[in-house]
């Protein structure tokens, strides 16, 4: 099987949609949350055994790790949770997949969150033209969580098999091993870096 263009640029769409969807939730999150939401999460994050019991709540509920995981990323973007408070989510997450696993053999089913992002898009698509601040706001929260869990998915299905590409399994070897000379490293990437 032939990697094109035209899987490539779909992958990267897929990047893009999924990183649009993070960035539109982050920010909404933070026009959103009050200090309620912020001593909720305070409350579930204050020591590390909460923490990752919380990680592993949340990925049973929504049974994908890696959106725990986006959405922690998301909280910490915000301002909403320390990146202390954050390690412990995430190795709750981590943890929360073995949880999913037996959730799955137990019901026989899995819950598809890309399946519920559509009815999430149709439910914030009103708020988005509404006239009331808090409304709108609460409308791209509910469209970037959904966009989210769609570019999650898109990215999950147009990543490439490398075990039935060979050709894409040199191209990564050899990218690895080159190495890119430290002042493209610093005058690049360091000012793209959060201060």
């Amino acid at each position: 099987m032939d990697y094109g263009l035209a899987d490539i640029l779909t992958l990267i769409g897929s990047l893009g949609l999924f990183l649009y969807g993070m960035k539109l939730m982050s920010e909404a999150l933070q026009k959103v949350a009050g200090d309620k939401m912020r001593t909720i999460l305070a409350a579930m994050t204050s020591n590390r055994v909460k923490g990752v019991f919380t990680g592993i709540l949340i990925t049973a509920l929504i049974q994908s790790s890696s959106a725990t995981t986006v959405m922690v990323v998301s909280f910490v973007n915000a301002g909403l949770l320390s990146l202390v408070e954050s390690v412990g989510v995430i190795m709750g997450a981590n943890i929360g997949t073995t949880v999913t696993a037996w959730l799955i053999s137990i019901l026989g089913f899995k819950v598809s969150m890309s399946a519920i992002s559509l009815p999430l898009i149709g439910l914030g698509l009103p708020f988005l033209f509404s006239q009331n601040r808090n409304k709108k706001n609460w409308g791209e929260l509910i469209m970037g969580f959904a966009l989210l869990f769609i570019g999650l998915q898109f990215l999950k299905t147009s990543m490439p098999d490398i075990k039935n590409n060979p050709e894409i399994l040199t191209f990564l070897t050899n990218y690895t091993d080159m190495a890119l000379p430290l002042p493209f490293c610093f005058w690049v990437l360091v000012p793209c870096l959060p201060s």
